[in-house]
């Protein structure tokens, strides 16, 4: 089957490749992103390969239905980019990656809380300048904390383990409680009781109307003085402007971002010799206690593998005629 892999880069054609070998599939590789005018890119392929900041609403289903493209590989696990009810209505077939390293997003979820906590990004510019001081380096020790997890799926669980080895409280929130959090001695509670009690509140929920802007004045408000907040699961969880307002009250104390609600024009390429004219990503840029990594948490060498093999695997299971189970509901 010959693919279009769109917002490509070199560890994807890296990985995706060694995945394909058996498969054989033609994969091609572009740097575009998946947008109304590239779309026409696709024309001669079977099927589309997109990341998360490709676009495939209804303008673009609509140009890849009629350059003939049946199905779209998702290499991510989100899907909140995808029109599904016109996929649906246009009879696309769409799979996406739901699991590849639930470590990978984890644990960079506590690198950020160490980071922002120990002062880590501060530590590593002063002691390059001979700066030796500890002055405004001061920390807190996370044991007898207590950690708020919003989403006990796979990552939110690891989150929970690790958190609960720092000798952490654990609350947590989910319509669906998971029974090894339970063991583990997590309290699930509501969310106004969650953010009332906790020091850290970690987000881990997928982007849905309901949870769209979960984290926003009202919800700032009802959290600890000098709460930590970190997202590493969808950017537009969190009202970027609530929270800019909170660490300007110093309401938040501590924020720790890897993804960002309006990260489509940012994130994944090279700007560095450009000017950023996102006016509030920029603001959140001068506050000290704020850490910013551009949607990194995924990006280990076997995250990448699992996300490959699955992808290569739905593909395989489309050209063959047959379901790979990780097919979305388009109802």
């Amino acid at each position: 089957m010959r693919v279009a892999v769109y917002s490509s880069h070199p560890y994807d054609e890296t990985y995706l490749s060694r995945a394909n070998e058996a498969a054989g599939h033609d994969l091609v590789f572009l740097e575009s992103r998946l947008k109304p005018r590239t779309a026409k890119l696709a024309d001669g392929f079977d099927a589309v390969c997109a990341f998360v900041n490709d676009d495939l609403s209804e303008p673009v289903l609509e140009a890849l239905n009629g350059l003939g493209i049946r199905h779209i590989a998702l290499r991510s696990a989100g899907f909140n980019h995808v029109d599904l009810e016109m996929a649906g209505r246009l009879g696309f077939t769409v799979a996406r990656v739901p699991a590849y390293s639930p470590h990978a997003v984890a644990e960079h979820t506590v690198a950020l809380m160490l980071a922002l906590n120990r002062q880590i990004h501060k530590a590593y510019t002063r002691v390059r300048d001979g700066n030796f001081a500890l002055d405004g380096l001061l920390g807190f020790d996370l044991h007898g904390r207590t950690v708020g997890v919003i989403g006990t799926g796979t990552i939110g669980q690891r989150v929970a383990v690790i958190m609960a080895g720092f000798g952490c409280r654990i609350l947590a929130y989910d319509p669906y409680p998971n029974p090894l959090c339970v063991d583990l001695g997590v309290d699930y509670v509501e969310l106004p009781a969650l953010f009332a009690e906790s020091d850290i509140v970690t987000l881990h929920t997928p982007l849905t109307p309901e949870t769209h802007h979960l984290i926003d004045a009202d919800t700032v408000a009802l959290m600890k003085d000098g709460v930590m907040i970190i997202n590493t699961s969808r950017g537009a969880l969190v009202d970027t402007q609530a929270v800019i307002d909170g660490l300007k009250s110093r309401k938040v104390g501590y924020l720790g971002l890897d993804v960002y609600e309006e990260e489509g024009d940012l994130f994944f390429e090279n700007l560095s010799d450009r000017i950023i004219t996102d006016d509030v990503f920029s603001r959140l840029l001068t506050f000290p206690n704020v850490i910013i990594t551009g949607h990194q948490a995924f990006f280990t060498a076997e995250a990448l593998t699992g996300i490959a093999e699955t992808t290569i695997a739905n593909l395989t299971a489309f050209d063959n005629g047959f379901a790979s189970g990780n097919e979305l509901d388009l109802g």
